[in-house]
Formats: C-alpha cells, structure tokens, sequence
C-alpha cells in the first residue's frame, strides 16, 4: 500500500487519508446498508500523506526578478496532522480517488475535526495536565 503511495506529493494544506471501514451494524444490531454509511456526515480514516502546509508570502521586493535577483524560497506553516494520525474529517469536503485499486480521500485540513495520535510527547502541553 505504501509503494503505490510514494509518487503522490500532497500540495499545500491538503491531507490524503485512507478511510476507514464504518461499521455495519447499528447498536441495536440491525445491519446498514452502504449507501446509509456513505451519506454520513463525519468518517474516520487513517492519514497517508501531508502537504507541506499554509505559503507565507516572502518579504521581497516585487521588482526583484526584473533585476535578476535570485527568487526567495518558500515557507510554509507546517499542519498540525501527521502521517499515521487517526482523523475524524468531514466527509463532504473531501475528494475520493482510487491509487492501485485502494480508495482515498483528499481534504484540506480545515475539514478535520480531530486527530487521535499515540504519542503525544512533543505538544507543547503538559501530559499530566490532560
């Protein structure tokens, strides 16, 4: 799954997830049909691959590249989400494409609602606090 995946370059905020599968059955236990969980407004997916995040224009001069002056590289704000977060995004905002017979989503960050990630180390939070 990951080699079909390695040639995909994610642009800007966008988020490639793999959705997972909704359960089938309600808690009642009656059995959904496909068409009732796909209109669901909110699904679950595992996130593949991330953009590199929001452009920050540069502080350049406009004229610059009428003299010849070399072009400043571009910075991006990184997105909170990272490859193998668990996400909870809306599903209407996203983009279905089909890699190698495997079904993905493409969303922009702003779609997530939330992501579940083990290892929680590096946020600025305190742990004991949460």
């Amino acid at each position: 799954m990951i080699d079909a995946l390695k040639n995909i370059v994610v642009i800007g905020d966008r988020v490639l997830i793999k959705p997972l599968e909704a359960s089938n059955r309600t808690g009642g236990g009656l059995y959904l049909p496909p068409s009732v969980k796909e209109r669901d407004a909110v699904h679950t997916g595992v996130v593949m691959r991330v953009g590199p995040g929001f452009p920050i224009p540069a502080n350049q001069d406009p004229d610059s590249v009428f003299r010849g002056e070399p072009a400043e590289k571009v910075n991006y704000v990184p997105l909170q989400v990272r490859e193998g977060d668990e996400a909870l995004y809306l599903h209407q905002n996203g983009y279905e494409i089909e890699v190698n017979g495997e079904r993905y989503v493409i969303v922009s960050q702003n779609a997530i609602l939330l992501v579940v990630r083990n290892d929680l180390t590096d946020l600025d939070i305190g742990i004991d606090s949460i």
